[in-house]
């Protein structure tokens, strides 16, 4: 099996394929992570015949420090639904069975501040781009700044900003595996409270690109989609 190591600090960690006896392990982060958050709209926990799913299809990393499950990152490959994130960024029917998405990221509490999730972001490619799968979707809630953060730094562009899971408002992000994307020639920079300005936008075919910070404002940038998809 193979392992990716490096150090947080002083300690050194091990990242490797998850398996089902790390059941007890994932579910125990889990709740570790969902009491450590301000804002518990942010993550959207699974279940265990979720993670199952991810471990079975060996579409999950775990980080481990002294033997111990300090971070992980779940794949999954979802159902053909009229739930799926794939229609939401213009994919047709047949495209769908070749999308994967990036589920979920749990770093424990003690573990953050050194970039464990970027890391373990940049796993999860490597191991997309030996893949059959042609794009990798996600969700990220408006504001939830490191996993925004997270996302564009893996090269995902925002395709869609609209209610998911029940009501709460999610941007879709995306990228198209074994793709490279060309910049856009216009940019726009929008507000990330201006939600219906930012979903017209993108129904003109805008995609978004980048987060910054003016003051205490946080901003999206636009640009034009082309015929990135």
């Amino acid at each position: 099996m193979k392992e990716w190591q490096g150090k947080l600090g002083e300690k050194k960690y091990i990242v490797r394929e998850l398996t089902l006896e790390h059941m007890d392990s994932i579910l125990r982060l889990q709740h570790i992570v969902l009491r450590a958050m301000e804002n518990d709209n942010f993550l959207s926990p699974l279940t265990v015949g979720e993670y199952e799913d991810s471990i079975v299809r060996n579409l999950m990393i775990g980080a481990f420090v002294d033997n111990e499950l300090i971070a992980f990152r779940a794949l999954a490959v979802p159902p053909v639904d009229e739930q799926h994130l794939g229609y939401d960024i213009g994919l047709s029917h047949e495209q769908l069975e070749k999308v994967v998405y990036q589920e979920i990221t749990n770093v424990h509490p003690q573990f953050r501040g050194f970039g464990l999730q970027k890391k373990l972001g940049a796993i999860i490619m490597e191991l997309l781009d030996a893949s059959p799968y042609t794009h990798v979707c996600a969700t990220v809630a408006p504001f939830n700044i490191a996993s925004l953060k997270d996302k564009l730094s893996q090269g995902m562009v925002i395709g869609a900003l609209k209610k998911k899971y029940g009501g709460m408002l999610r941007y879709v992000f995306y990228k198209k595996i074994h793709v490279a994307r060309n910049n856009g020639v216009k940019f726009i920079e929008i507000p990330m409270d201006a939600i219906e300005q930012q979903q017209q936008l993108i129904a003109d075919g805008w995609i978004g690109t980048a987060i910054l910070q003016k003051e205490n404002t946080w901003y999206v940038t636009y640009e034009e989609k082309g015929t990135y998809i």
